[in-house]
């Protein structure tokens, strides 16, 4: 027999036979005062006993045309077919209770979204001798969570086809650049001797402009392309910051700097982006310094719930509060290029691989005092 059953006992002394009866009229009383909820007693071959306001309301019913007739009434041709009210029956007899949400019936033959619990009601022979059954209407809700999903799909879907549009035009934009570039390249070599200074400069600003484009169109192409690649492994973070250093030697050796790794977990993730967001975060650690100041760049990581929350500390130039969330947009810059070079696309990418990683990305910085990039990722049973 069920667990925490609902016993229906005849067997109670004289003595408080009376207040037991009190007691189970103002509970009837109160139950069919109640709105917004249909609560109703059924015998047990599922036939309505009791009906409350909250019940017509729902359900257009009022208890004298109701009363009496079987709790099936209030299902759908398709689930009467398939026997689903004398299904909750039995389930609710054996379990004790059950919960079930569908399609449900009113009077004038229009339909709801129903939130239906059915508990059984026993006698202290473990005999069920009726059920008790209470609805909501959620009808409102369903239709919200449902347009909530379909604008989420339709969302997806314009994402899909923005990164498709930024590939193929990324893609197709590199052949004539390329013609340009080598034309310029072309004219410089062989009409260098019959230039002045200024068509030399013209040249140079010319050429300079191509490459920038090249590397825009670079970026971009990158960027559409993250997160394409399903394939996940594990990757040992340590690692990957050991062969970074490898990589990043020039660069740290000309600036000097000192990066320190605490220790440092192993993930799942694609292997590729996760050390393309070390190598973002690291090189721009080095790049926005002072020149008079060695970069010094803290990595560590600490497990919070569900998520590693690594985190990239730097003594770096630090970012004004209120550039804090545009650094992650794509293209955005805020030095101009004869400060620092580069295109402004780093950060972008590294929001995107984090973001398609199931984390998130955001930094806490003081201008003139430094920087620190935290990130999350999911944890994941190795």
């Amino acid at each position: 027999m069920p667990q925490n059953r609902i016993i229906v006992s005849p067997y109670i002394k004289s003595d408080r036979k009376m207040q037991v009866k009190i007691n189970q009229f103002r509970l009837l009383k109160m139950m069919e005062e109640i709105q917004g909820y249909a609560i109703l007693l059924l015998d047990k071959f599922g036939n309505v006993e009791t009906w409350n306001k909250g019940a017509e309301q729902i359900k257009g019913y009022t208890a004298d045309e109701i009363i009496g007739k079987h709790f099936s009434i209030f299902y759908t041709k398709e689930e009467l077919k398939n026997g689903l009210p004398g299904k909750l029956l039995v389930e609710a007899s054996e379990k004790g209770s059950i919960y079930d949400e569908s399609w449900r019936v009113r009077k004038d033959k229009t339909t709801f979204w129903g939130s239906v619990t059915i508990n059984a009601l026993y006698d202290e022979d473990g005999m069920v001798v009726g059920f008790a059954k209470i609805t909501r209407d959620l009808t409102e809700k369903m239709l919200a969570e449902n347009t909530i999903q379909q604008h989420l799909h339709d969302l997806e879907l314009k994402n899909k086809e923005l990164e498709q549009f930024a590939y193929i035009a990324s893609h197709d934009l590199q052949e004539p650049l390329l013609t340009i570039t080598n034309f310029i390249e072309l004219l410089q070599s062989e009409c260098k001797e019959n230039l002045n200074e200024d068509s030399i400069l013209y040249f140079d600003f010319i050429a300079q402009a191509a490459n920038r484009m090249k590397y825009l169109i670079k970026g971009l192409l990158d960027y559409s392309r993250i997160g394409i690649e399903s394939a996940t492994s594990v990757i040992d973070c340590r690692l990957i910051l050991d062969e970074l250093q490898q990589d990043l030697a020039a660069s740290i050796g000309t600036s000097g700097a000192i990066i320190r790794c605490a220790d440092l977990p192993k993930i799942k993730g694609r292997p590729i982006e996760i050390k393309q967001v070390f190598q973002n975060l690291i090189g721009n650690a080095i790049k926005f310094r002072d020149t008079s100041t060695k970069p010094i760049i803290d990595i560590s990581a600490k497990k919070e719930n569900k998520f590693w929350l690594f985190s990239v500390k730097d003594n770096g130039i630090g970012i004004d509060k209120k550039f804090k969330n545009k650094v992650f947009r794509i293209f955005k810059r805020l030095h101009t290029r004869d400060i620092y070079d580069g295109n402004g696309i780093g950060l972008a990418h590294c929001k995107k691989i984090i973001e398609t990683h199931g984390g998130e990305i955001y930094v806490e910085s003081k201008l003139g005092k430094g920087s620190t990039f935290y990130f999350t990722i999911p944890v994941y049973n190795l």
